[in-house]
Order: C-alpha cells, then structure tokens, then sequence
C-alpha cells in the first residue's frame, strides 16, 4: 500500500534534498523523523514548519505536553502511512 501523502524516500533523494536529508540523519543520531521527510517535498515550507517542529517537540519547555506530542505523532505516522 502506497502512502497518500508525498515524502521524500532516502535512497531516491537528489539535489539539494539529498544534503539535507544527510545533514538530518547526522543531527538526529542516525534517525531522520518522518516530518523531515514530509516537509522536504515543498522546500518554500520546509523550514518554518521544521522550526515550529523543533519548537513544539524539541524545546526543553515545549508547550505541549509529552501526551500531545504523541497524539500529533500518531496522527501525522498514520496520514503518511508509517508503521504503528
């Protein structure tokens, strides 16, 4: 089954994606998060979102709650067709 929503797949990477992608999986110890890989489709919003990612999920003082980043994380793996 074939997600409906387009990501960016590691291996068939080109360009400018393909160094970003290298440049992810270096700064997130080996993982690229699957939000990464969504939002390097369309470039023009591939850095905001990613500074509002890092925001909500990775700041130290998030303002949500680790209960809702997990409920944003199943919703966002199911919408891109990632395991549960």
């Amino acid at each position: 089954m074939s997600s409906r929503i387009k990501i960016i797949d590691e291996n068939s990477a080109k360009g400018i994606r393909k160094l970003l992608l290298k440049l992810f999986k270096k700064q997130y110890g080996g993982f690229i998060p699957s939000v990464m890989r969504l939002l390097l489709v369309d470039l023009k919003i591939g850095r905001p979102a990613g500074n509002l990612y890092k925001y909500l999920n990775l700041k130290k003082n998030s303002p949500i709650s680790r209960m809702q980043k997990e409920m944003i994380a199943t919703v966002v793996n199911g919408a891109i067709g990632g395991a549960p």
